[in-house]
C-alpha cells in the first residue's frame, strides 16, 4: 500500500500491485475489446473527435479506437506495464495517442480536456480515494465537457456488516450522485445503459456534462 505524504498508510492496491497483473497477465477485466458502450456512444454521435483523456487506460483498446476515429487521445496508468502495452498497441496500428506513466491522483494535464472515458479507475481505487479523484476529474474536464463514466456494479454480501470490498469496489449510484454531485455535475435522466462485465458484474454507462 502507498503512504501518503504524512507518512500514513493509504488503503487500497497501488501501482505495484497493478503492474504485477501485467507482467503475470492476470488481468480478467481486459475484454480484449473496446468496452460496448464506448463504441455505443460514439455511434450514437454522444461522443464525437476532440481532446479526450482515459484514466486507467491499460491494454489501450479504447486509446486505439478513439484514435481511430480522429479523437486526439491521453491514455493514464500508473503501472509501468500497462504503458509499455498501450503504446505497443497504438504503434502496431499506426496510430498516434500520448501514454502518461502517473498517478491519476495527482496528474495534472497542460490543459483542460473536451472529454473523459473514465472506466477503469474508479472502481480500482478504494473508496477513501473517491472524493480526491473526483476532484482530479473536474480539473481535467473543461467547463460544458463530459465524463463518460462506466460505474461498476459489483455489490457483495460482505456489505451487509459494513465491509469494503475490492478491487473492484462497487460504486453504488447513490455514492455516485453525492461523488458527483449537481454542483459540479449534470446528470441524464434515468436510466442508464447496464453494461454486462466480463466477470459477471454490470457497469452503468453514465455521461456527465461539467458545469460552467
Amino acid at each position: 500500500m502507498p503512504l501518503t505524504s504524512a507518512g500514513v498508510t493509504a488503503p487500497g492496491p497501488d501501482a505495484t500491485f497493478w503492474n504485477d497483473r501485467f507482467l503475470a497477465g492476470d488481468t480478467p477485466w481486459d475484454r480484449g475489446a473496446p468496452g460496448p458502450q464506448l463504441l455505443a456512444w460514439l455511434e450514437a454521435g454522444a461522443l464525437q473527435p476532440c481532446r479526450i483523456a482515459v484514466p486507467g487506460c491499460g491494454s489501450g483498446w479504447e486509446l486505439a479506437e478513439l484514435a481511430r476515429r480522429g479523437f486526439e487521445v491521453t491514455g493514464i496508468d500508473c503501472a509501468p506495464a500497462a504503458c509499455e502495452r498501450a503504446r505497443a498497441r497504438l504503434a502496431a496500428a499506426g496510430l498516434h495517442g500520448e501514454v502518461v506513466r502517473a498517478d491519476a491522483l495527482a496528474w495534472h494535464p497542460a490543459r483542460p480536456f473536451d472529454a473523459v472515458y473514465e472506466q477503469t479507475c474508479l472502481c480500482a481505487m478504494h473508496p477513501a480515494h473517491w472524493r480526491r479523484y473526483e476532484e482530479s476529474l473536474a480539473a481535467w474536464v473543461r467547463p460544458g465537457g463530459t465524463l463518460f463514466a462506466m460505474f461498476m456494479q459489483c455489490a457483495r454480501p460482505s456489505a451487509a456488516q459494513g465491509v469494503v470490498e475490492g478491487p473492484p469496489y462497487h460504486c453504488d449510484i447513490n455514492a455516485m450522485r453525492m461523488l458527483f454531485d449537481d454542483a459540479r455535475w449534470q446528470w441524464p435522466a434515468p436510466p442508464a445503459p447496464a453494461v454486462p462485465h466480463p466477470r459477471g458484474w454490470t457497469e452503468l454507462g453514465v455521461a456527465l456534462t461539467r458545469h460552467g
